[in-house]
């Protein structure tokens, strides 16, 4: 392992009110086999602040034999090539598997008016929102023009900087953000903007993993390359400014904000097949082809960029995580968090 600086989406699986409320998922039991992710509009113009499509947004960057956005170039450490995109596609339906078909938990998982999907990616999850909810507008907002050029006629994307200032002059009832962990150099600020562009009782939803990776039987140890990968995670985005921030502080974040009815649900993805149980089976199998299989990708600009690494160091650790990964083994799972609060109807 080198030295750090310091320590189409498919079918079949591929090989409230008042407080806070808080679900966590139990066990998982071990398989005793084993054990022995347009051309509509929405009635009005864009805002002259949103940036359009350009010949300078499309000149990505390209680096390590993979492709990068282009619009305030190096924010987003992930690719945005034809391998990524199929792995955000699959990993929108691994998000649906695990919420057993539902694309969100709030009450606006169905029958909001207005919504925002932030870092909409391929925009899985916006098109699927806006074919279950045609009397919703929704608009989903990425670095990158990736999204399909057909879609719904109640959706729209548009190619922006959420870091900057968010100049829509419509409120939403419901803003969407999933997988952001290290997208950001402050969320918690983002989320405050969310907060101020939501209309009076709309809602703010966030699901997202969870580092480092976890076992409950102690088989995943604090020196396999699958903890170290997680440690590395941590330095990259700390270093390169866009700390990974703990998915376990989503609630704390939404409350200081100002939300009220804050609901905290926790799910687990297992790392492969190991589990016993049929459901987490098929999500340990979803889980190895998302991030085992799309490891090199998830890795190669934030260990270069953030630890000074070479490409070549990082596919060779790379390949030694996704040994880690795939060890039915090591019982390891990721946390996964669904985080949504509520914005007050009187706000002072």
């Amino acid at each position: 392992m080198p030295a750090s600086p310091s320590p189409e989406r498919q079918q079949g699986s591929p090989n409230s009110q008042g407080g806070s409320e808080h679900h966590v998922e139990p066990t998982i039991e071990i398989e005793d086999a084993i054990a022995a992710d347009n051309d509509s509009t929405l009635g009005e113009e864009p805002d002259q602040s949103h940036v359009s499509l350009s010949s300078s947004i499309m000149a990505y960057r390209e680096e390590n034999g993979r492709r990068y956005h282009a619009l305030s170039s190096g924010k987003y450490v992930l690719p945005n090539d034809d391998a990524e995109n199929d792995r955000l596609d699959l990993q929108h339906e691994l998000y649906v598997r695990t919420l057993h078909g539902e694309l969100a938990l709030c009450p606006k998982a169905r029958g909001a008016k207005r919504v925002l999907d932030i870092g909409t990616g391929t925009g899985s999850w916006a098109i699927d929102y806006a074919d279950a909810n045609p009397e919703a507008e929704v608009v989903g907002v990425d670095l990158s023009p990736i999204q399909p050029s057909f879609v719904p006629p109640n959706l729209i994307f548009e190619i922006d900087d959420l870091e900057k200032e968010w100049t829509w002059t419509n409120k939403f009832d419901f803003i969407f953000a999933r997988m952001m962990l290290g997208c950001f150099q402050d969320f918690p600020q983002i989320i405050k903007v969310a907060f101020d562009n939501l209309e009076p009782g709309g809602y703010l939803e966030l699901q997202d993993m969870s580092l480092p990776a976890r076992s409950d039987d102690d088989t995943l140890q604090p020196d396999s390359y699958l903890s170290q990968w997680c440690k590395c995670c941590f330095e990259a985005g700390q270093n390169l400014g866009r700390p990974v921030f703990p998915t376990t502080e989503y609630k704390n974040y939404l409350a200081a904000a100002g939300f009220e009815g804050i609901v905290e649900v926790q799910r687990k993805w297992p790392t492969n097949a190991w589990p016993r149980d049929k459901h987490f089976k098929e999500l340990g199998n979803w889980t190895r082809a998302n991030i085992a299989g799309g490891l090199d990708g998830l890795s190669i600009a934030y260990f270069t960029r953030g630890l000074g690494w070479s490409a070549e160091e990082t596919r060779v650790f790379c390949a030694h995580t996704r040994k880690d990964m795939e060890n039915p083994k090591i019982h390891a799972y990721w946390p996964i968090y669904f985080v949504y609060g509520r914005k007050p109807l009187t706000v002072e």
